[in-house]
């Protein structure tokens, strides 16, 4: 029996290992390491507790894409760095490591995908929605990804790190549903929907006034979907409560701009650069080796060796 196809939210990873490591972690030059570091290491653990046969580290090719901000302006505006150009406001000593990352994986040989105009959610949505052979495992710190868990073709779920690894959850539909209180079946739909209604004020979501978590998960079990309970909503005679009918009526707008916002795309014109496969033994050791020394990556790197599976 195969592995998992695993993939990775690269930047919910590298953020938060920005955030969990010091940055006394630095490179012979000066240049911090600590994501570097904390991402390498992630892999490591990753290939040695989850056991995936492939691999892939998902990125954002655009943090704040056109089309969601378009539908909705104020998606993610307080992480706007500089207006203009749409940049995110990233720390300085992490936007360096980036590049460093990239080349670690680079140099082991682990896929990287991307999707011109979208981000790693969406690259993620997509590739589950693709996989018919093996199960899917998503690995990242962010909620928005729960949308993804499914019972079929093959199985998918969350590795949910947002309280760090040792306390890392799996979340698939049953764990979902439970915590939430949401229906058993298309329990990722339901879980989009009820946190569209919701709201997020971190990704500058205002979700519907008077609709919170308990009662949009309760909406989700009667009518199913976003769709459904839009349909009750305007049937004569209604089912729907009278301040719910009034509330969706209110935020109108919002309601129908919002499912492009929340829910990830499963149809993005995805980049991959290699095979997934994970690989037996690192694609140019001599990189590897080099990496190591230059940025100080030391027993980091020797672990994601140690991990590999050849």
């Amino acid at each position: 029996m195969t592995g998992p196809l695993v993939l990775l939210d690269s930047a919910s990873l590298y953020f938060r290992s920005y955030y969990a490591l010091p940055d006394s972690m630095t490179a012979p030059d000066g240049t911090v390491v600590n994501a570097v570091r904390g991402f390498t290491d992630t892999i490591a653990r990753i290939l040695t507790e989850r056991k995936p046969s492939r691999l892939v580290a998902c990125m954002d090719a655009d943090w704040r894409p056109a089309f969601r901000v378009n539908a909705l302006p104020t998606y993610k505006t307080h992480r706007v760095a500089d207006p203009a150009n749409n940049v995110e406001e990233v720390p300085d000593t992490l936007t360096p490591q980036v590049p460093i990352i990239l080349d670690v994986l680079d140099a082991f040989g682990f896929a990287v995908a991307e999707a011109d105009g979208y981000e790693a959610d969406d690259v993620i949505g997509t590739l589950a929605h693709r996989e018919t052979a093996d199960p899917v495992e998503v690995i990242t710190g962010d909620r928005d990804l729960f949308q993804v868990v499914r019972h079929e073709p093959t199985p998918a779920s969350v590795v949910y790190v947002g309280r760090g690894w040792a306390k890392a959850e799996v979340i698939g539909p049953r764990e979902l549903a439970e915590k939430y209180g949401l229906p058993a079946e298309n329990t990722g739909i339901a879980y989009a929907d009820m946190a569209l209604l919701r709201g997020d004020p971190s990704d500058g979501l205002p979700g519907v006034a008077g609709i919170g978590e308990k009662t949009a998960a309760k909406l989700m079990v009667k009518y199913g979907s976003l769709e459904g309970l839009l349909a009750a909503a305007a049937a004569e005679p209604s089912d729907v409560a009278l301040r719910v009918r009034s509330a969706l009526t209110d935020a109108a707008d919002y309601v129908a701009a919002a499912p492009l916002v929340v829910r990830v795309a499963l149809d993005a014109d995805v980049v991959q650069d290699r095979d997934d496969r994970v690989p037996a033994v690192p694609r140019d050791l001599h990189r590897v080796r080099e990496l190591q020394e230059k940025w100080d990556l030391g027993a980091a790197i020797d672990r994601l060796l140690a991990a590999l599976p050849g």
